[in-house]
């Protein structure tokens, strides 16, 4: 198992779907922002469905807040809420405001089905499941674009458009985050299944969640690309 810096957990559950994972984290629209080839319209759609993701993501770890039961839980989901809602999307404001896209747009933008079966996938985990089944649903999305912002800031071309997009996920403020999102995950499964999270019953079931969502990401990509 590689370790990350977003604890065993999620190196667990990474490591049981390698070739999904490789699929989304090395994705054409990812080469793309680190080489600067990314058409500017596949960026510009993208950016205004993640937005609209965003904001369901955003209700998704409310839910979770809800769904929590210690207080280090409810700390780390509230500290994310407010790092999505007002950090992560500012950039999409930012960025889409140069291309002449208000906010007021971004928000009420026509939700792509790629979107829809992310998004509604992502809540149905956690209103039908518990707390870990909704932190499988959210994991990929959070330390994906984590470990995507980390390697593309070592390895993307220096004059490439999108080195803030890049900057934004590299960054320590989100890097932070993720890594105390990383710690907390760790503690709540120790909490639910024990000392040994992989032989438990329940452990096939959130890698199918973590699985499902780490496609519905590379789909997003696709998502992307196709709106060049």
């Amino acid at each position: 198992m590689t370790h990350s810096p977003y604890g065993d957990t999620f190196a667990q559950l990474r490591a049981g779907c390698p070739v999904a994972w490789h699929a989304y984290t090395h994705h054409d629209f990812v080469n793309g922002l680190g080489n600067g080839t990314l058409p500017r319209a596949a960026f510009l759609h993208y950016l205004i469905q993640d937005y609209v993701f965003l904001v369901h993501f955003a209700r998704a770890w409310s839910l979770a807040l809800v769904k929590a039961e210690t207080l280090e839980e409810m700390t780390v989901c509230a500290a994310t809420i407010d790092a999505l809602v007002n950090h992560e999307m500012a950039l999409h404001v930012k960025t889409c405001a140069t291309e002449g896209i208000d906010e007021a747009t971004l928000f009420t933008a026509p939700e792509a089905f790629e979107n829809l079966a992310y998004t509604r996938y992502v809540m149905d985990a956690g209103l039908q499941g518990d707390f870990l089944d909704l932190m499988a649903a959210l994991a990929p999305c959070c330390f994906g674009y984590g470990e995507i912002g980390l390697r593309l800031e070592h390895s993307a071309d220096p004059d490439t458009p999108y080195r803030t997009w890049i900057e934004t996920y590299s960054a320590p403020d989100y890097q932070g985050v993720m890594s105390g999102v990383g710690q907390m995950m760790d503690q709540a499964v120790l909490r639910r299944l024990g000392d040994d999270p992989t032989s438990a019953v329940r452990w096939s079931q959130l890698q199918k969640r973590f699985t499902t969502a780490t496609r519905l990401e590379t789909a997003f990509w696709d998502m992307g690309l196709h709106g060049a």
